[in-house]
Parts: C-alpha cells; structure tokens; sequence
C-alpha cells in the first residue's frame, strides 16, 4: 500500500469517517465494514456504516450490526454524514456503480477516500488502495491494514468475529485456491482473540427458516438443468418462483453452488428475475474463469471462480444466451 503514511497522519487524531461498501452487503462485505468500524470506534474516531441497501437476515447478529444506515431507508441523513466525512473508506468493490446511488454522492465528495477490495481492475477514484485480487476476502485485506498501522493490538473478540465471517464466507468455507496458509494464520489468530467459530457457522449455515430450505428443494428439482457436454448446471428461477416462497433479500445466498456438487459440471450459473432487470451468478471449479464469462457477456464481473451480471432479456432467452455463448466458446472456457 502507498502513501500510507499519509493515511497513518490522517488517522492520527480523531475524525468523522464514513464506511461504505456494495449493494447488497455479503457477509465479506458487512463484516469488512463492521470490523473497520469497530476498530476506528476504538480508536476513537466517530466511525459509521453507511450500506447502500438491505442485507440478508442471517448477517443481522453480528456485531455492531445495529448502527448501520441503510441508505434507501435514510438518504438524507447519509448523504449528510458523507458530506461531513474527514475520510470515506469503500469496501468490497472495484466501482462506483457497485454502490447504486451513492456512487455519485461520494464520487462527488471532497474527502479523502480509501479504497480496500480484492476486485480485479479497479477504477481510480480512490486517494489510498489496498488492492489485491489475490487475497480471499477483503476481511484479509481488512486484517493486513490494521497490522500495517501497527494496530494488532486494538483487535478484539468484535472485530475479530466480523473478520472471520467475512473470510469463512468468501472462501466458501476455507474451500476456493485463494485461501492460502497466510489466510489460515489469519483465522487462527482470529480465533485467539476469542471468535467462537460454531455460532459463526451456525448463525450463517443453519438458521435456515424452514421455506428456504423448501426452496431450494424446489429449484433443485424444477429449475435446475444439466447440460454435460457444456459441463455447465443453470438454475433459472423467475418472479413467480420468488413470490410462491416469499423469497427475500439473501434467500438465494448460496443456491448457485449446488450444481457444482455434481462430478462432471465445471460451472454452476443461477438466473433469477429481479423487479427491474434478470440477474446472474457464476461459481466455477478450477481454470474456469467466470469473471471472464460475466465481463465480456453480462457487463459485470467479479473473481476467476466467482462471478456476477446482469441481462435485459427475460429468464428463458437469458438461459438460452447463455448457453450459446458456452457453446461458441466451449475451447476457450473448458480447455
């Protein structure tokens, strides 16, 4: 990281800082912000989340998760606390755009802003980056920085526990190649600051209410479609799928991995009709390069093996798109 130094001078006294992160907030994401938050608190900066929108219902235990700000709920009053801001801290993506609205609000901001993500090709809006597409989460990356200041000493159990989610859900459980032994020391020496590892897990993998899991049953037996000599498993799930279950924000979190479980499918891909466009998700296993798939194809993007976008076309002709582009391209994504 450049010019920390700079940022280290900054940080020296206390300041009103602004904690931001993508729309739609992960457990990489919300616990990323919430573990910045409770260490600059610590420090004894005025520190606030601002999310641009909701998030699931599973990530409502961690933490500080109270003091957040939705900004659909609260515009006016998030804008203000931008406005007000010494420092703007973005976590978790590589756009504005990323952020919805609030893009063009911090866009336009005078402070500082700093940017900690693990995205490829970042655009440059940011004064400080810590930018690493090979780390496995920005909770590593969170980590890193605050070893960087010197300031291991401030973590405790808090921070500590929002850490470990957002690396235990990013590395998909510790399975993808990007948890390397440096993020295995991470966790260890998160645990050590007293994360109980078994409510994390269970308060994110097994509180399930009982009609999503009725859900899944569902799409797994009437939406999803294998197609072997593409290697490629689709779940394509429109609006009155949604409605029947009552599904909300989160509901489909970790659908698309199913697939994936079959020996012979390669890349999984989940295809959902949301209120103003169809939105896609890509997992893959090893040199499948879905980020690849979701920039040129579905003007979105992502990681090697994770991946997200977005189509003008309705459920089905998106589904049919995509299979003509896997088929054209089948040496290029399967080689």
């Amino acid at each position: 990281m450049h010019n920390i130094e700079s940022l280290r001078l900054l940080l020296n006294k206390p300041q009103h800082i602004v904690i931001t992160t993508h729309h739609k907030p992960d457990g990489d994401a919300l616990g990323s912000s919430l573990a910045l938050y409770h260490y600059f608190t610590r420090k004894g900066h005025k520190a606030t989340v601002v999310s641009p929108t909701d998030y699931p219902d599973f990530l409502h235990w961690m933490p500080g998760e109270n003091t957040v700000i939705n900004y659909e709920l609260e515009p006016h009053r998030s804008t203000k606390l931008i406005s007000e801001a010494a420092l703007i801290v973005c976590l978790d993506f590589n756009k504005l755009y990323r952020i919805n609205e609030l893009g063009s609000i911090i866009d336009a901001a005078t402070a500082p802003k700093l940017l900690i993500d693990h995205h490829p090709e970042p655009d440059s809006f940011a004064d400080f980056n810590l930018h690493r597409i090979t780390a496995c989460s920005t909770c590593e990356l969170v980590y890193d920085f605050i070893l960087l200041l010197d300031d291991e000493h401030f973590i405790n159990a808090e921070i500590a526990t929002c850490l470990y989610t957002g690396i235990l859900t990013d590395t998909d459980r510790f399975r993808v190649p990007t948890t390397t032994p440096h993020v295995h020391r991470i966790t260890a020496r998160l645990l050590e600051f007293g994360v109980d590892m078994t409510n994390v897990y269970q308060r994110i993998y097994e509180t399930y209410p009982e009609y999503k899991l009725r859900f899944f049953g569902f799409c797994i037996n009437e939406r999803m479609d294998i197609i072997p000599e593409l290697q490629t498993g689709i779940i394509a799930i429109d609006a009155a799928d949604l409605r029947q279950f009552g599904i909300k924000t989160g509901d489909t979190e970790g659908l698309v991995n199913f697939p994936l479980q079959l020996k012979d499918v390669r890349l999984a891909a989940i295809i959902i009709e949301r209120p103003d466009q169809v939105k896609l998700s890509f997992r893959s296993k090893g040199n499948v390069d879905v980020n690849a798939l979701a920039r040129d194809h579905f003007e979105g993007g992502g990681h090697k093996n994770a991946s997200g976008g977005k189509s003008a076309l309705n459920v089905q002709e998106t589904k049919q798109n995509l299979i003509a582009i896997l088929a054209r391209q089948k040496n290029y994504f399967f080689d």
